[in-house]
């Protein structure tokens, strides 16, 4: 009799073990709230850098909606609810799907736990959202930035944004050990970038005069980046508003659900430019990719992106070929056959035009 009671309890303890079977003791106790720390354990054990946008969203919308809820009963009206009100309110299919996103994070963590603390995933929704922004900044558009610009650092920060392609986390971060003025470099440590992986460019003379003036009498562990008094850059966000304002190139705007929406540049845009100009002013792609730090192609092949002006050109060039292959054929016609000079010529015609003999 007790051996049969051993064995019924090892049985069921796998069950549980690989998922099978399910503690109904849990069910009325494991709460979304109860979840969510294991969470934030893991993006802090992981050192992720969105730690704190993913708290920021447990915080302020997860766990207000979900968190009282067991976690076993959440059904899918339940997460439908959830799409809903923000939809409703405004909010973008891309915010509300990182918000699901984590929730899911959440019960996937402990499914895998040992014992498992739910019985299953649920089927989470997952919306449809807007194509990647392709807006980019033209170089007349950057000089008109550039002399509406008030202060040195924001001069700066375009300058190195618009030609290296550095995010706005990796510019706020930049500190005066890491520009080396002999070798004119700027080094980014490992564990400063999106990929956490070292970055070094070589300045061009603009931004080399700028950070000059930027770092002149700093210490080596201060930041490049500062407002008068040496106060650290940490959002420049009104400033960049308030020079696109000056600049024209973008304005607050009334839309026709009477919200006011940022309508022109965002900053974002700077970065798309610099791989883009990288490309059509004869860089590499392999090099480009590494002074701005796109470790997957597809990201990279996203930012490279093609404007009217990139088919507007390509156009031209098409037409000027074919213009000149015109143009040789008619000459080679012209040319008598009969001579082994003018044989030789046309040859030669034919190679240049690419048509084979």
């Amino acid at each position: 009799m007790k051996s049969a009671a051993i064995k019924l309890y090892r049985k069921r303890k796998t069950e549980i073990l690989e998922g099978k079977k399910f503690p109904d003791k849990l069910r009325a106790v494991v709460r979304i709230s109860d979840l969510a720390p294991a969470l934030l354990r893991d993006y802090e054990m992981n050192e992720k850098r969105s730690y704190e946008s993913v708290e920021r969203r447990l915080r302020l919308r997860v766990l207000p909606f979900f968190g009282a809820m067991i976690a076993n009963e959440v059904a899918t009206d339940d997460l439908d609810r959830y799409v809903d009100e923000p939809r409703h309110e405004g909010a973008e299919n891309a915010t509300i799907n990182r918000e699901i996103a984590a929730l899911k994070r959440i019960y996937n963590l402990a499914r895998r736990s040992r014992p498992p603390k739910v019985r299953e995933v649920p089927a989470f929704p997952h919306l449809k959202e807007n194509p990647p922004r392709r807006g980019f900044v033209i170089d007349r558009e950057y000089q008109a930035l550039m002399d509406c610009a008030p202060e040195l650092w924001l001069k700066a920060i375009l300058a190195v944004a618009y030609t290296f392609g550095f995010r706005r986390g990796e510019l706020l971060e930049l500190k005066v050990r890491q520009i080396d003025s002999s070798q004119r470099t700027i080094h980014l440590d490992p564990g400063s970038t999106k990929n956490d992986e070292a970055r070094t460019v070589k300045m061009t003379r603009e931004v080399y005069d700028l950070l000059a003036q930027c770092i002149r009498s700093k210490k080596p562990e201060d930041y490049v980046f500062t407002r008068a008094g040496h106060e650290r850059v940490l959002n420049f966000r009104g400033a960049w508003y308030s020079l696109c304002e000056t600049a024209g190139l973008g304005r607050f705007a009334k839309g026709e659900d009477n919200k006011v929406r940022w309508e022109g540049l965002i900053f974002h845009d700077l970065r798309r430019s610099a791989v883009r100009n990288m490309v059509r002013r004869g860089v590499s792609e392999r090099v480009a990719m590494m002074l701005s730090g796109n470790k997957t192609r597809s990201v990279f092949d996203r930012y490279n992106i093609v404007s009217e002006t990139d088919l507007e050109e390509a156009s031209a060039k098409i037409e000027h070929v074919r213009s000149e292959r015109k143009r040789a054929v008619a000459r080679m016609r012209e040319i008598p056959t009969d001579t082994r000079t003018s044989t030789r010529a046309k040859s030669n015609i034919r190679r240049r035009i690419g048509v084979v003999a």
